[in-house]
């Protein structure tokens, strides 16, 4: 496992794939059993790994209370990232639910019990939910931050517009987005704003779910299954991306989902792996060693592009003119 500094406000260094903790645990009904989950952990940190993302939410705070069991007597050599907004009761009172100060307040105590330790390393609001005003948010996290439960913040699932102006009245230090091959309008506005205020990226769901395996295709199931009533599908795009792919993996003896992951680590950023089952992380983590060359990775970057749109398709012009 390589490391490299996490944005470019802190001098820390993170492991170049995170792991997500969403699946360690069975509490909401799917995902890995307490000793699967904690044979993932220790995986994990056998293999370099120093960065769990987790959240109040995942599997209903069992998630945060097997990665606290873990760190319990090693709490010093992770990077602990957890979220808020939902809080981890399936019918949450409206008082407790968002992004407001009291939320943020009740869901930092009760993270910090389940995760056994005083302090979290990176804390955020695991989505906009579209009434809070940036600047209760910005003074929630200044007061956290002050009072030494959080050292570093972030954002994850937020407009670009929001985030910028959250950025700009406090020293952010994550941004938290979806990246894959196959959702990349991040592209637009939210990579752009994250690099300019020097924020590390963390990029869930690089395997989208884990389609660009190609293993629905072989009838296995997942979270994209369990999630349709329909059964699986591929639109156009889709399939022309996992037949590429497949391709690649085949020119370098690799696997699909190993390509797709090594294409997200080529951008910068840093990865999270979702794994429910020991062998989904040990395939996830053989990605640090695949040779792709540029050819591959422009083949993929053009299959997959997405139209920036207004303004920056006008602005390619006029500033292509005056340069």
């Amino acid at each position: 496992m390589k490391y490299k500094l996490f944005g470019a406000n802190t001098g820390l260094k993170a492991s170049e794939f995170i792991l997500g903790a969403a699946m360690l645990g069975s509490r909401n009904g799917y995902g890995s059993e307490q000793a699967d989950a904690m044979q993932i952990l220790s995986a994990y940190a056998d293999a370099g790994g120093n960065f769990i993302d987790t959240s109040d939410r995942y599997q209903l705070g069992e998630s945060e209370e097997l990665v606290g069991r873990f760190i319990e007597h090693q709490r010093n050599n992770f990077i602990i990232c957890t979220k808020y907004t939902q809080s981890n009761t399936l019918n949450a009172a409206v008082s407790n639910y968002g992004n407001h100060r009291k939320a943020m307040r009740q869901g930092v105590e009760a993270s910090l019990k389940r995760l056994k330790t005083d302090y979290i390393d990176v804390y955020m609001p695991h989505f906009y939910d579209g009434i809070t005003p940036s600047d209760e948010i910005v003074r929630g996290m200044e007061d956290l931050v002050q009072s030494g439960k959080v050292l570093y913040t972030g954002l994850a699932n937020f407009p670009a517009w929001k985030a910028a102006g959250i950025a700009s009245s406090i020293k952010l230090t994550a941004l938290q987005i979806e990246y894959n091959l196959l959702q990349r309008t991040a592209d637009r506005e939210l990579i752009p704003m994250a690099t300019q205020f020097g924020l590390g990226i963390m990029m869930y769901s690089p395997l989208a779910g884990g389609l660009l395996t190609g293993k629905y295709r072989r009838g296995e199931g997942g979270r994209v299954t369990r999630s349709s009533a329909s059964g699986y599908q591929e639109d156009d795009l889709t399939k022309t991306i996992i037949d590429e792919l497949i391709l690649i993996a085949a020119e370098v003896n690799s696997t699909p989902g190993q390509i797709a992951l090594a294409w997200v680590l080529e951008k910068g950023a840093f990865p999270i792996i979702g794994a429910r089952t020991i062998g989904q992380l040990q395939d996830g983590l053989a990605a640090t060693s695949v040779q792709l060359t540029s050819i591959h990775f422009s083949r993929l970057d053009q299959l997959s592009a997405v139209v920036l749109g207004y303004p920056h398709d006008l602005l390619a012009t006029v500033q292509g003119q005056i340069r």
